[in-house]
C-alpha cells in the first residue's frame, strides 16, 4: 500500500508538471537561458558521477565553455569560410575531389594491410622451429652427463691422448664450435662406476 501511495502521488505531480508545460502562458524553456546559482572551486564528487568524470569542479574556468550554445567566433569564422569555399566549387569538381580523395584512402588501406600480411609473415617465420629438440637433447645429456659416450679407456699409461684419434671419448663428433681438450690416459683397468659413466680414480684427471 505504501509503494502504490507513493506512486500515486508522484503520478500525479507528473501530470500536473505536464499540464502547467503545455499550458499557453508557459514559456519555451528552449528560450530560457541557464543561470549558474554557485560556483565553487571545490571539488564536487556529484559533478564527477553525473559527468562520467569529465568535469571535476563547476567553477568560473570551466561554465562558460560547459554552459554554450553557440561556438567560438574563430569557429564560426572557419565554418563560413569553409561554407564559401563549399559553394564556389561546380558539382564535377566536387566529385573529381571526391574520386581522388577515395583513390588516395583505397590506396593507404592496400598499403596498411599489406604492411600487417608481412609483419604477420615475418612473426610466422620468426616463430618457426629451426632446430631439432631431441639433437639439442642428446647433445646436452652427453655434454653434461656423458650419456651415450663409449666407457673404453685409449691404451697406454700416461700418453697424452690427441684430439684427432680414436677412442677420445671426449670429444662429440659432429659437434662444431665446441673446444676439444685432450685428457690425460689411465691405465686400461677397472674404473668404479656412477650411472653409466666411468670415474676416474682419486688423484687422476678425469673426463
Amino acid at each position: 500500500p505504501s509503494v502504490l501511495d507513493s506512486f500515486a502521488l508522484l503520478s500525479g505531480q507528473l501530470n500536473t508538471l505536464n499540464k502547467v508545460l503545455k499550458h499557453e502562458k508557459t514559456p519555451l524553456l528552449r528560450n530560457q537561458v541557464i543561470i549558474p546559482l554557485v560556483l565553487s572551486p571545490d571539488r564536487d564528487e556529484e559533478i564527477m558521477r553525473q559527468t562520467e568524470g569529465r568535469v571535476p569542479v563547476f567553477s568560473h574556468e570551466v561554465v562558460p565553455d560547459h554552459l554554450r550554445t553557440k561556438p567560438d567566433p574563430e569557429v564560426e569564422e572557419q565554418e563560413k569560410q569553409l561554407i564559401t569555399d563549399a559553394a564556389r566549387i561546380s558539382p564535377d569538381a566536387a566529385q573529381k575531389q571526391i574520386q581522388s580523395l577515395n583513390k588516395m584512402c583505397s590506396n593507404l588501406l592496400e598499403k596498411i594491410s599489406k604492411e600487417e600480411r608481412e609483419s604477420e609473415s615475418g612473426g610466422l617465420r620468426q616463430n618457426k622451429q629451426t632446430f631439432n629438440p631431441a639433437d639439442t637433447n642428446a647433445l646436452v645429456a652427453a655434454v653434461a652427463f656423458g650419456k651415450g659416450l663409449s666407457n673404453r679407456r685409449p691404451p697406454g699409461s700416461g700418453a697424452s691422448v690427441q684430439s684427432g684419434q680414436p677412442g677420445a671419448g671426449a670429444i662429440i663428433a659432429g659437434a662444431s664450435g665446441m673446444q676439444q681438450v685432450p685428457m690425460t690416459g689411465a691405465p686400461a683397468q677397472q674404473q668404479p662406476m656412477l650411472a653409466g659413466v666411468q670415474m676416474a680414480p682419486a688423484g687422476q684427471p678425469g673426463k
